[in-house]
């Protein structure tokens, strides 16, 4: 009967032991993710910022010069 305890106790650490292996293996998924995205929106930021500054600082046409839809 000692036998079947103590292999019982066994088998409940050892399950325990794995499910809080899960639960770690999870939330190290989850954080990865939550990085992932946060890397690729703050890609996407910078793109825009990018973008934005371009043609915020992109030489306006003088009055004289051709406009650019006339070049193409």
């Amino acid at each position: 009967m000692r036998n079947v305890e103590r292999m019982t106790s066994v088998k409940s650490e050892l399950l325990d032991i794995f499910m809080s292996m899960e639960v770690d293996e999870h939330a190290q998924r989850r954080r990865s993710a939550a990085q992932r995205s946060l890397r690729a929106r703050r890609g996407i930021e910078l793109h825009r910022e990018f973008q934005k500054l371009s043609r915020d600082i992109a030489p306006l046409p003088d009055e004289g010069d051709p406009q650019e839809s006339e070049l193409h």
